[in-house]
């Protein structure tokens, strides 16, 4: 669930206040809600304990990207506005209400009465001003706030309780993006920090738990926050949260995290795969599935190493996937194979299923008019050099490995060496950065298409240093156009142009599972599909 940085989303304010997901929500064996036994009314105590793959090695939600980590830091930060996972709708939260200006550019917050942080002070429009204000300077692990934030010309406290955000260009996206847990608001103490000290010691939020306790690598543990009244207006329990406590506990073997959700050691888990699946089903566990909006699970490409340069060397690798196998033998059931770089759930998907079937006879043909040879051990040769690539990886999916050991299979009987590097999970965003790869493997979940100019726009990040052209005009158009049917097309055009010059080889959607016991109630999926823990019951 690798998540790589994401970016402002512009978007005109009408489209952006209607914005919808369309999503997977299903539930295998007892009960949709991990309720299939016990009491069926709420009751408050209790602690959960959740099995995660992976630590991002902080825990501070700015800088936070990994789907593994962002479970346990959402519960401790509230945000501007929360959104709906049925319908897409952004509601309020922190703030009560707010307004758009008609260009898109000008958005104003009315903020709550009454919010306080857990350290006592109080929520007001200069707080949020600072924390708009210190996200910029985040640096590398806080790409996806600072792409939030992109553009931005000023922060400005209008009164106690209202503050508005502008922007240079038009951004009518930045709603939605309110609702993330990258923009959640801290206290101004914990803003003063370095982005180090919030990292490795956590921050101060506004939510309805309080960081406790991190031991790197081992567990996040939270305590309920008590007096919290202010969640979001989609939670149905009003006031302080059920459960007592929190527990993380970092296990990155699946199958030992679901022999521990079996014998009961826990009672939630993340990322189910498909080879456990079978012993979970039934009994005393409910496996909780939903598809992610956003950029699919795929290889970024380098596209200014020599050797992928060549737009037909990048075809051939698009062509010699076969991701239908992958899906089918690695991924939970129901994971799609994919047929854009975005998922088919996020808004303005265009279907190029026909661009990416898999055509070894196809990626061979692209190869030979590149000029690879056939050489020794079937690897192909151009001038006494060997086809090899190095695809980096961070271990936080247990479905990372083995999808990318098919791959590596796939691609050698094309002709193409692959190595697999195996990062920490925080080298991965310095490695983007400092462009020293070939491929990496990741995705990025967002409900919303302009995930894409974040991702591809040499304007930003640009991590796959995908040359100027066409495709920068069509996101930023995108971007910044009004008109839905318009916008539509320039995403598709988007998608069109990113796959058919294989600027970035997608192989499969991103389906979050999640094995949860059947005494846990009401433990739900966000918009993103990561978690809310509020109403959360055990029983």
């Amino acid at each position: 669930m690798t998540a790589l940085p994401a970016s402002t989303s512009p978007r005109w304010a009408a489209l952006a206040a209607l914005l919808t997901t369309s999503v997977l929500l299903t539930a295998c064996g007892s009960g949709t809600d991990g309720s299939g036994t016990g009491s069926t009314t709420p009751k408050s105590g209790g602690t959960l304990t959740f099995a995660v793959g992976s630590d991002a090695g902080c825990v501070d939600p700015q800088q936070v990207a990994s789907n593994e980590t962002i479970y346990s830091v959402r519960q401790i930060v509230d945000s501007l506005t929360d959104q709906d996972p049925k319908t897409g709708k952004i509601v309020p939260w922190l703030a009560k209400s707010w307004e758009i200006g008609s260009d898109a550019r000008t958005f104003t917050f009315h903020l709550r009465s009454g919010v306080t942080f857990s350290d006592g002070s109080k929520l007001t429009a200069q707080v949020v001003k600072d924390n708009f204000d210190a996200v910029p300077k985040l640096g590398a692990l806080g790409t996806l706030a600072e792409g939030y934030l992109s553009g931005v010309k000023s922060t400005v406290v209008v009164d106690p309780l209202t503050v508005r955000v502008t922007f240079a260009e038009p951004n009518a996206q930045f709603l939605q993006a309110t609702s993330t847990h990258s923009l959640g608001i801290e206290s101004s103490a914990s803003v003063r920090r370095t982005p180090q000290q919030k990292c490795s010691d956590g921050v101060i939020g506004s939510g309805p738990f309080v960081l406790k306790q991190y031991v790197q690598n081992q567990s996040v543990t939270l305590a309920r926050r008590a007096g919290y009244d202010w969640g979001s207006s989609l939670w149905s329990k009003k006031g302080e949260a059920y459960l007592d406590k929190l527990v993380f506990k970092v296990v990155p073997e699946a199958g030992v995290r679901a022999g521990s959700l079996q014998s009961g050691q826990v009672d939630a888990v993340s990322s189910v795969g498909k080879a456990n699946e079978a012993a979970l089903k039934g009994g005393q566990v409910t496996l909780l599935r939903r598809a992610n909006p956003g950029v699919v699970f795929g290889l970024g490409l380098n596209n200014s190493r020599p050797v992928l340069e060549d737009a037909k060397v990048r075809q051939a690798i698009l062509f010699a996937i076969d991701r239908q196998q992958i899906a089918d033998a690695v991924f939970p059931t129901g994971t799609q194979a994919a047929s854009s770089v975005l998922a088919h759930t996020t808004p303005d998907y265009t279907d190029l299923a026909s661009d990416l079937s898999f055509d070894a006879a196809k990626a061979k043909s692209l190869l030979d008019a590149a000029g690879w040879k056939a050489g020794s051990g079937g690897i192909r040769v151009k001038d006494g050099k060997k086809l090899a690539l190095t695809i980096d990886w961070i271990p936080n999916a247990g479905t990372n490995q083995p999808a990318l050991e098919l791959i590596q299979q796939q691609l050698k009987a094309v002709g193409v060496a692959v190595t697999l590097k195996q990062l920490q999970v925080t080298q991965l965003a310095p490695t983007l950065q400092s462009g020293d790869y070939d491929a990496a493997w990741g995705n990025i979940t967002r409900g919303d298409p302009d995930i894409l100019r974040s991702s591809f726009s040499t304007k930003l990040a640009n991590f796959y240093r995908v040359p100027a052209g066409d495709l920068d005009t069509a996101l930023s158009a995108q971007a910044a156009n009004t008109d839905p049917a318009k916008r539509k097309q320039l995403v598709g055009d988007a998608q069109q142009l990113i796959v058919r010059n294989a600027y970035y080889a997608p192989v499969v959607e991103l389906q979050t599972q999640l094995g949860v016991a059947t005494k846990v109630h009401d433990l739900d999926f966000d918009a993103s599909s990561r978690i809310q823990l509020h109403d959360t019951w055990i029983g």
